[in-house]
């Protein structure tokens, strides 16, 4: 006599899909732990080639010869650099010796708002390059802030910066032309350089009053 096919209960029909499920996430979530791991290297190199790319517009290579990203502070956030969070600072040094430092700052006030810039400042307060990295001014107008936008490619506006200080610079000096001062501006869309040239002049005076604390020469120290 043939024996009775048992059918199999609700119960256990609801237990070996989440058997089953529970094997799926388990070997899924695995993979993803495997590839993460397996790639997480080459994404934080790249990540690091980008951001030495991005260093290496204003920072020339000659004045420093340390493993600058190991090589960093946290800053609190400043009303004089115009961030309202802690930021992170890098410490340049040649033959051990602090040469320059690297470093965010925000210009609050462009025309379209905020203009976030990096700013290389040397030991002796000389400005090594300034660069904007995020902005929201108008296309083919205030844009030309950004060296690949602007249309003097031999001499961007930015660069008008290089080699400048608060001790070779006076105060009224700080402005467009158009204002009295120093650096030129294109006509018609002078509040966007206004505020870099205001937020690049705050970040000398920041890194002036701050000066023994940011160029301390103990590795990982935090002013």
């Amino acid at each position: 006599m043939t024996p009775p096919v048992k059918t199999p209960t609700a119960a256990g029909m609801a237990l070996r899909t989440a058997v089953i499920l529970l094997v799926f996430v388990v070997v899924f979530t695995s993979l993803l732990a495997a590839v993460f791991l397996w790639t997480q290297p080459a994404i934080e190199a790249a990540a690091a080639a980008e951001k030495m790319k991005l260093i290496g517009e204003v920072l020339p290579p000659a004045v420093y010869d340390n493993d600058l990203l190991n090589d960093r502070r946290r800053l609190a956030p400043s009303a004089a650099l115009g961030l309202d969070e802690t930021s992170t600072a890098y410490l340049a040094r040649q033959g051990g010796k602090p040469s320059a430092l690297v470093f965010e700052a925000v210009a609050p006030d462009g025309y379209a708002g905020k203009i976030r810039l990096l700013i290389a400042v040397a030991a002796d307060g000389t400005l090594l390059g300034v660069r904007v990295t995020q902005h929201k001014e108008t296309p083919g107008l205030g844009d030309y802030i950004e060296p690949r936008k602007d249309k003097n490619k031999q001499h961007p506006w930015i660069t008008q910066f290089d080699g400048l200080s608060l001790a070779t610079v006076a105060d009224h000096e700080w402005r467009v032309r158009k204002d009295g001062g120093r650096f030129d501006s294109v006509a018609g869309a002078t509040i966007t350089p206004r505020a870099v040239i205001r937020a690049v002049r705050r970040a000398l005076q920041y890194v002036a009053e701050n000066r023994q604390q940011l160029f301390a020469s103990s590795l990982g120290e935090d002013p």
